[in-house]
This record gives structure tokens, sequence and C-alpha cells, in this order.
């Protein structure tokens, strides 16, 4: 697909997103917008899937292990068309399946339930030792946030994947460079992040999060041809497509109003 398609398609979901956040009064706004362009360059050009069979055995497998931005996986699978996208309008609403965490199974194509961070690269690299075991050609792709490589639990993750040479896992960093509270180094001093997924045994990328052809030519090394997982450090901006919740931490809590949603969309080339 060209570019600018899938530029138009981040542009779209980050409407969407906005609007979500807005209309349910949902928090981790400048989070979910994070992470779209890597949504996109995944399930446009990476993933083997099938939105009309979302549990066909053979299919490549997705876990967004920052849970907390589940708003910017539901529009991902909405807009793909694993479900109609007038289901987005009910997210955070009482009794809806979508919930502001996903949960297994709550919707076509959501493979597990993620946000207590730390656990979603573990999940994901026994998806991978699975698929080996019952010679299943099948990848798995997960998204932490940054500030789960502060977690002991992915460093765990990250020695088992490489000690069992699990070429058919990748983890994609959304390095936004925000946490909760305060800039992801200043709370754990994380960089050199690529060194130090490569001193685990991975095959470590970094790349521009947001430059689509960055994304799409880096996921096309997995599998790694020399038997090793994959790291892929995604330098992002945190609420990008937004000017004014750009590098704001504010919008991981903040929600927006009608007037902001309204310039959020015309910003985005969407009104």
């Amino acid at each position: 697909m060209p570019m600018n398609k899938l530029e138009a398609l981040s542009r779209h979901i980050r409407g969407r997103i906005v609007e979500m956040s807005h209309t349910s009064q949902a928090a981790h706004l400048g989070s979910a917008l994070s992470c779209v362009d890597i949504l996109v360059a995944l399930y446009w050009t990476a993933l083997a899937i099938d939105p009309s069979n979302p549990y066909e055995p053979q299919r490549d497998r997705f876990i967004l292990s920052k849970g907390h931005a589940a708003m910017a996986l539901f529009a991902t699978l909405a807009t793909r068309g694993f479900f109609p996208e007038a289901l987005l309008d009910t997210f955070g609403n009482v009794g809806s399946c979508l919930e502001e965490h996903p949960s297994p199974g709550c919707a076509p194509g959501v493979e597990a339930a993620t946000g207590s961070l730390g656990h979603g690269l573990g999940l994901g690299i026994g998806m991978a030792l699975a698929g080996r075991i019952q010679r299943r050609p099948y990848r798995v792709f997960v998204i932490l946030s940054d500030g789960e490589c502060n977690e002991g639990a992915t460093w765990e993750g990250a020695m088992f994947a490489s000690a069992h040479h699990l070429e058919n896992i990748c983890a994609i960093v959304d390095f936004n460079k925000w946490q909760a509270t305060g800039r992801s180094c200043e709370i754990m001093a994380l960089e050199p992040l690529a060194e130090k997924w490569r001193s685990f045994g991975w095959s470590a990328h970094e790349v521009n999060g947001h430059d689509m052809k960055e994304m799409t030519d880096c996921l096309h090394n997995v599998p790694d041809p020399n038997g090793k997982p994959v790291a892929i450090i995604a330098h992002t901006i945190k609420g990008k497509g937004v000017s004014f919740m750009e590098d704001d931490n504010n919008w991981h809590y903040r929600i927006p109003t009608d007037k902001e949603v309204l310039l959020a969309k015309q910003q985005l080339g969407l009104l």
C-alpha cells in the first residue's frame, strides 16, 4: 500500500481515538496517539491476518502490552475490518465489550488481557514458543511502553527468548520518552536502550516510529535470519498528530473538550 494511504489511515485512527477519549471520558490519550503509526504499519503491511477469520490457527499474533492504549488497538481493529466502526462509540460504556483495557476475547482480534505492565512480552514469548512446538509458521509482535522496560519480568522474558532462539518474536518499544509521572529516563536509566536489548541476545533496531517507511522496512526483519528475537526501539512522540498534545504529559490523564476535539480533527485534516 502506498505510504500516503498508510499515513491517511493513521490520521483517521487518531481522529477516532480523540473522539473515543472525549465521548467515554477515558484517559491515556497521549499514550494511544504515540503508537498509531506502529499499529498501522503492522496491520496493513506486516501481519499475516484475515479480519474475516480472526482466530485462524496460522495467523500472526499481536499483543498490545501497554494495554492502557486500548483506544488505539480498538480503533485500528475496527478500521482494518475486524468489527464495525460503530462499536467504537460504545468504548468505556457500562456493559460494552470495549473496556478501557483489553480483555481476552472482548472483540475479534484481541489476543489477551493486557494493562498490567510488564506481562505482555511474556505472553507473546509463550505464544512464539507454542508456535514452534506446534510447527506453525506464525510470528508474534508485542508493543511495549518504555515504562515496561523498568520491569524485571520484561528482562526475564528477554533472556528466555534469547536462550531459546525465538526468532519469531518481535518486541516493539513505543519509546515516547514519558511515563505517568515524568520523563522515562529520569525515572529509570533506560538508555542506551537498544544496546541493552542487544546485550540480552536480541537483534535490536532503532527507528523513527512515525516514519512509515522506516517502520514497514524494519518489520520485515521478522523472523531474524540469525535465529535471534527482534527488538525495535521506535522513537515516538506522546500525543503525536495533535500539536497541543504533542510531548505534553498532561495528556496522560486529560480529557479533550468539545472545542479541543474539533481543533484536533482540523489539524488531522479530517474536517
